[in-house]
């Protein structure tokens, strides 16, 4: 539940230059920023989180996660991510840069997963990435929501 003055609402498009700039100062993955698949936390008409559902075949990405750093710890990533769990109507799948986000997935119920084990239609978005952990070794976890109900 969201503290009293935080609203979880769909986006609108006048969102998306706010999500957009955020997406880029914070050197998230820019692809496929279509305002229609994000759902938002306002707080005193300002955004202050947001998350989006891609869409591909057989699959979903949970993408664009963010928190704006004022707002970090208090649990709006988390009550984003469940929202778009619950919204979500294929397998579910993240890519993961950072070790601590890895353990944050990790407790919300997403488990590591093989590229090779990636459906076809999210080896070929995930394929620089793949290779990019491969060859230079850098830190990257492809992850899978694992439904435990």
């Amino acid at each position: 539940m969201l503290q009293p003055g935080y609203i979880l609402r769909k986006a609108k498009p006048t969102d998306m230059w706010a999500i957009v700039f955020s997406i880029i100062r914070a050197r998230l993955d820019a692809s496929q920023l279509k305002w229609h698949q994000f759902l938002v936390i306002e707080h005193n008409g300002s955004l202050v989180a947001f998350g989006q559902l891609r869409n591909f075949q057989a699959a979903q990405e949970l993408g664009s996660l963010f928190v704006m750093p004022a707002c970090r710890n208090s649990g709006l990533g988390t009550f984003i991510i469940q929202h778009l769990i619950a919204e979500s109507t294929q397998p579910l799948y993240l890519k993961c840069l950072d070790q601590r986000l890895e353990k944050f997935y990790a407790k919300r119920g997403f488990v590591p997963v093989r590229f090779e084990k990636l459906p076809t239609s999210l080896k070929s978005k995930f394929y620089f990435s793949n290779f990019r952990k491969n060859f230079f070794k850098a830190f990257v976890v492809f992850m899978k929501y694992q439904d435990y109900s």
